[in-house]
Formats: C-alpha cells, structure tokens, sequence
C-alpha cells in the first residue's frame, strides 16, 4: 500500500545486516534532507550537468552528478571526460563533515572517523522506474568506509557478499532519511537497488517523487 503509508509509519530499528554494514533508519532530520534536497537541484546547475553514465555500452537508467571527482566506470578522473570535458564542482566541506558524522554514528568509532576524508561523492536521482544493478565499489585505492544517504521514495536495497552478484544476498528497504555504511569486512560487498517503491516520499523531504541517493567516497588519489 506505497500510496498509503510512507515508512516513517513503520517500526524500524538500526541494525547491522552483516559484520561491517551499518543501516540507522532516520538518521538525517526532516529539516536536513530538505537542505539537503535544495542543494541537489543546485549541483544539477553545475558545471557537469546530471548524466546517465554508459556502463558496457548501456546508459543507466539514475542519473548522477559527482563532486569532488568524477566518476566513470573504473576510473575518477577531474574532469567529466564522457558528458561534457568540463572540472567537477569541488566537494563542499559541510558534506566531508557529514560523512565523518554518518561514520562516528554508524561505527561508534571516533578514531575511524577522524580518519575519514571523503573526496568524493556520487549523487543518483532514481525517477520510479530506476533501477541499478550488482556491483562493487572498487575504484577507490584505500578501503576507507562508504556512506549512503536516501532522500525521497523509499527503495528495495540488496546487500550480497563479497565474492560474486549471486546469493547469498538479502534485501532491505531504504527509506527517506536513511543511513547506510559499508566499512571493514563489508566494504567490497556487492549490492544493487531493484525498486524505487512510489508515493513513499515523506512530506517535507524536498521531493514528491524518485530517490537521491548520495554516496561518499575517499579515494585515496590525489
């Protein structure tokens, strides 16, 4: 009943589906995924406008822009090469910090936080239809954590293991607000989103429709 109920109207608890994975349910405000949401239609005015990036030949059905550096398959690069030749808008330190605090709350580590310098950030929008499929996070040379923010529509999220796109794998759902970090042991595991579920956006997120999604990444490169 997505029509009915957005997922604020369900109990939901943090957990840790796997060793290394942490999902808070909630953990951005209301009034920050707003903010937050003005700031996604900035970015979308950038330098480098939202794309669908090619991937073995296949545009994705999200469509991104990055800060910081520019991804591409297998590569982060300074300028977008593939969409238009021009420098990526730089990574604003408001959303650095961000990513240390999503990493002290989902950790309760505060060393491995400090230590965090994220330098990238990949941020999709998923209209309903959106899709992605299986993959690792690999491009980067230090196997610092991720971090992954939800805006919007709730999605179905698959976290798999390591090793390969097949199971074992469980899925959870990602609601507006949501935190989710991949670090240690769970780095490098595979995952995908298989659903946006429509009319689950909550009132007051800055959306009425689709999902932003917004990964944090340290690179390692200079």
């Amino acid at each position: 009943m997505d029509a009915l109920f957005d997922d604020s109207a369900l109990p939901r608890h943090p957990h840790s589906p796997r060793p290394g994975a942490h999902h808070l349910p909630g953990w951005l405000r209301p009034a920050a995924q707003q903010w937050i949401t003005q700031r996604f239609f900035e970015w979308g005015q950038g330098p480098v406008p939202p794309h669908s990036t090619v991937v073995a030949g296949h545009p994705m059905s999200v469509q991104t822009v990055c800060l910081g550096w520019h991804w591409s398959p297998n590569r982060y690069s300074r300028t977008a090469d593939d969409v238009n030749g021009a420098p990526v808008a730089p990574m604003p330190q408001w959303l650095v910090d961000l990513g240390r605090s999503a990493v002290q709350a989902a950790t309760g580590d505060p060393r491995q936080a400090r230590d965090y310098h994220p330098d990238a950030a990949i941020v999709n929008y998923y209209d309903v239809n959106a899709t992605m499929g299986m993959h690792q996070d690999r491009e980067e040379s230090v196997n610092a954590p991720v971090v992954s923010l939800s805006i919007g529509d709730s999605a179905t999220f698959r976290l798999g293991n390591n090793e390969h796109r097949n199971q074992p794998y469980q899925d959870l759902r990602l609601a507006s607000g949501d935190l989710f970090v991949f670090q240690g042991p769970a780095r490098f595991a595979y995952h995908a989103v298989t659903k946006i579920h429509p009319h689950t956006a909550p009132a007051g997120c800055g959306i009425s429709s689709g999902r932003i999604n917004i990964t944090l990444r340290q690179t390692g490169l200079r």
